[in-house]
């Protein structure tokens, strides 16, 4: 029968009425939850317990009669806002990139030329082509389909999909989703199976979907299990700091009728023991991460995949398009004389190779988006000099396309009345039968096809055939047929590949090949790849031969595995999973998404792949090479690394911050820290959380250290230790400077001055130290301008409290002496860099991130 797509040629919309539609009608987009403006999220920020104390603690000063410290906080406070609300903005519009990138694509006709466009960019009177696997990006009538069937349960609750056919006269003007045998398409639908052509009628808000209020497409952003886990923490650490700062309060107020000194000091003490930085550096981490993956063109469809990047043990990959070009160019041509090799520039062919080449072209569909038939196409055009091998008084009389009884595809050209020119290409068994070989020559042409497919060929054999007559046979066998040859076509190896997969290897990382092509053409591939094929090839038919303990042995060994249906790789995932891994499994079709939505890290491919794989997966590879993974690897690891330290250090500082505020009140002493020392603490905290620590560079053997436990928690007993240690050290450094100028006669006020320096400086070494695994004295490889800059703030900070007379009297400032100063500054840093002498312990290592080197297989 015609090809109804191919009989019925359309133009579609000029790009300048494309254009003018867009301004009348609007974008083609339904309304998604408002991101998150500022007024949004000072309204947050305003809730925040860090900021209810500060409220407290400021109207506390103001109502005992300390107006300039009352305004001090109140500044603050307001600092304290603008510092958080500029980070949140910071995430927010990483979020808002990232759902740029998300947009989903439709395919229109404009100008005559088929064009990949953003979904909301389609237009009422568009030309709309839809396939397999895709949902309908607008409202619209089919002009023409092949085979087309539509899940519509979006909008009907009704999973069975619906058969569709083109528009007839006498159709009403439109009818309700869920009825078979309609023309009409729906804007979010899926197209379940088939391809057509639709005339977009209505978009946006005008569309079905748009009517009744469904929001899609939307990158998720839901709390992950570590974000989850961390608030939990933080509800914990504020009930324990809630008690014990009223504990104090009381203490104070009972037994010693110190009211406002216990009031203040129980407020420092509550301010101190909160670790509130814990989900301000989840959010920033988590957008900012996502946003990093984003130019290694990887797009994070979920948060916690990037929790589960760096533990990633196995990546099981497609070969088509991802560890190929996915562009399919001829590398043979086999006309039965000498094998032609042809690479990407013209080469000179023979009669009988030409004959072969333009053959393959007839039997090519026109606007065929296959790439083996846009590789015929450029081919017959180049070797003609750009002349169109198909004469200009021919004509496309019928398309016989695959069916499951014949693999190959032929086309019938009228050339004159009652007479038709046939060219035929497809699977070689197939186009041998139209042929009708025999045994002797099938079995020459098969061990000629078994050399190429060895070499890692793709390989159709083409066919021609005549055929005289009124009408044309219904069937492709009546057609008396010539054996022309075969074309061997390569999808070329991404020039990265082989670099990626040893990185991958020296990572810990098994990779894994997974494809439905044949094992021949599978292990050649592989093996340029640098993948292990020493075991050889998996089919799928020996596949389902195995039992689970099996298949699980089997996995030990291989590598490669192909022949591979889509249901079969869902039972690969599960194999995996059981043997303890963590799997990482590219796809793209509608049939992949059970294996995407099974293994711990789905990636679904960008470019070509359907809507409903990247629905089912957590990550979406944007130009589908396999470096990419390989990156998004790196990237996972340097997030959760950098998250482990900055964690380390936040539960580090908050040791001497609290004990500061507890422990000289407890003993009898001057107060030391009150609510704008910690404030002013926290302005160097805030910002060496979300923007030093989220800069630093991935420590340089990231890559050649074993995957981390997926179980491994972020921070768990080891680091709890190593951070409590270092802060016990610090705290100590400082209650004995505190202690020993008091002890000297120097007066609280310098006293509390020289503490609050060391405390300064042992903040920042904690910084430094924290942030590497490398010695903090040891030249760094990068620079790191962040902490540079936030360290030299600070300190200007802190020198103007302690210099200008006014700031230092507000802050119960004394003036040192500069040889005081230089020792106050020594015992901080000194108190600071205790995991300096840790990390030379294996133990130390190991709490701070490090793991085992790799096994390289």
């Amino acid at each position: 029968m015609t090809d109804p797509l191919a009989a019925t040629p359309a133009t579609g919309l000029t790009n300048e009425e494309a254009a003018r539609r867009l301004a009348q009608f609007g974008r083609n987009a339904l309304p998604a939850p408002a991101p998150r403006g500022l007024l949004r999220i000072v309204r947050e920020v305003l809730t925040e317990p860090m900021f209810l104390l500060l409220v407290l603690a400021a109207a506390s000063y103001l109502l005992l009669g300390d107006l300039g410290e009352g305004l001090l906080l109140g500044a603050f406070a307001v600092l304290t806002i603008g510092l958080v609300v500029m980070q949140e903005r910071r995430g927010e519009r990483a979020l808002q990139a990232l759902q740029a990138l998300g947009t989903p694509v439709a395919t229109v006709l404009r100008e005559g030329a088929a064009r990949r466009i953003a979904s909301p960019e389609v237009v009422p009177g568009d030309l709309l082509l839809v396939e397999e696997g895709e949902r309908v990006a607008a409202d619209g009538v089919l002009q023409a389909c092949r085979g087309l069937s539509v899940d519509e349960s979006l909008l009907t609750g009704e999973s069975v999909p619906v058969s569709k056919r083109p528009a007839r006269a006498g159709d009403p003007d439109g009818a309700d989703p869920g009825g078979d045998d309609l023309p009409f398409l729906y804007a979010g639908t899926l197209v379940a199976a088939g391809e057509g052509r639709l005339r977009v009628t209505a978009t946006g808000l005008a569309s079905q979907a748009g009517r009744i209020g469904r929001s899609l497409a939307v990158i998720e952003t839901e709390a992950t299990r570590l974000q989850r886990d961390t608030r939990r923490l933080v509800r914990l650490f504020g009930g324990f700091a809630g008690v014990v700062s009223l504990a104090m309060l009381l203490f104070h107020g009972l037994v010693r009728g110190e009211w406002v000194d216990g009031l203040l000091g129980s407020i420092a003490l509550a301010m101190g023991l909160l670790p509130e930085e814990f989900p301000l550096v989840l959010t920033v981490f988590f957008a900012i991460g996502a946003w990093r993956l984003t130019k290694v063109k990887v797009l994070a469809r979920r948060s916690a995949v990037i929790e589960t990047l760096g533990a990633a043990t196995v990546l099981c990959v497609d070969k088509t398009g991802t560890l190929t070009e996915n562009r399919m160019r001829i590398r043979r041509l086999d006309a039965g004389g000498p094998v032609s090799t042809l690479g990407d520039e013209a080469v000179a062919l023979d009669a009988a190779q030409r004959e072969l080449l333009d053959h393959a072209f007839l039997a090519t569909r026109p606007q065929s988006f296959d790439p083996m038939d846009r590789a015929v196409g450029e081919l017959a055009l180049a070797a003609r000099d750009g002349r169109d091998p198909l004469n200009g008084d021919w004509s496309l009389g019928r398309h016989y396309g695959l069916t499951p009884d014949l693999l190959a595809m032929s086309q019938a050209w009228r050339t004159a009345p009652g007479h038709h020119a046939f060219a035929s290409k497809g699977a070689p068994e197939a186009v041998a039968d139209l042929c009708h070989l025999s045994t002797a020559e099938k079995a020459h042409w098969m061990a000629r096809v078994a050399t190429l497919a060895a070499d890692g060929l793709r390989v159709l054999a083409v066919a021609a055939g005549d055929h005289r007559g009124p009408a044309l046979p219904e069937d492709p066998h009546d057609v008396r047929f010539r054996w022309l040859g075969l074309v061997g076509f390569e999808d070329p190896l991404r020039p990265s590949v082989p670099g990626a997969i040893e990185e991958a290897r020296r990572a810990g990382l098994a990779v894994n090949m997974i494809t439905g092509d044949f094992p021949a053409t599978a292990l050649a591939i592989a093996r340029q790849a640098g993948i292990d094929t020493r075991a050889g090839a998996l089919a799928g038919a020996a596949l389902d031969a195995l039992d689970d303990a099996a298949l699980r042995a089997a996995l030990d060994r291989t590598h490669v595995f192909a022949r591979i249906r889509p249901e079969q790789k869902l039972r690969l995932v599960e194999a995996f999973k059981a043997r303890g891994d963590v799997v990482a499994m590219t796809g793209d079709g509608v049939n992949d998404a059970p294996a995407l939505k099974a293994a711990h890290i789905g990636i679904a491919m960008g470019q070509r792949g359907s809507d409903v794989a990247r629905e089912a997966s957590a990550m979406v590879l944007l130009d589908e090479d396999f470096g990419g993974i390989v990156a998004a690897v790196a990237v996972g690891r340097r997030i959760f690394d950098n998250l482990r330290k900055v964690m380390l250090y936040i539960v580090a500082i908050h040791i001497p911050i609290a004990g500061l505020a507890m422990l000289p009140l407890l003993l009898g002493l001057p107060p030391l820290l009150l609510p704008p020392h910690v404030v002013l603490v926290e302005m160097i905290i805030d910002p060496m959380c979300s923007v030093a620590f989220e800069n630093e560079p991935a420590e340089p053997d990231a890559m050649r250290q074993a995957p981390r436990p997926l179980a491994e928690p972020l921070v768990g007993a080891r680091q709890l230790w190593v951070g409590l240690a270092q802060g016990l050290a610090l705290l100590a450094a400082c209650l004995v400077v505190y202690v020993g100028a008091l002890g000297d006669g120097r007066g609280a006020d310098v006293a509390r001055t020289l503490a609050f320096l060391a405390l300064t400086a042992g903040n920042l070494m904690l910084v430094r130290s924290n942030a590497s695994r490398r010695s903090a004295f040891r030249p760094a490889p990068q620079r790191r301008m962040a902490f540079w800059a936030i360290t030299g703030v600070a300190s200007a900070v802190v020198l103007a409290c302690v210099a200008i007379p006014g700031m230092r009297a507000l802050f119960g400032f004394g003036l040192p002496s500069a040889s005081q100063a230089l020792l106050a500054i020594g015992a901080g840093l000194l108190g600071g860099s205790l995991l300096e002498l840790g990390k030379t312990l294996p133990w130390v290592r190991a709490a701070i991130g490090h793991a085992p080197a790799a096994r390289a297989d």
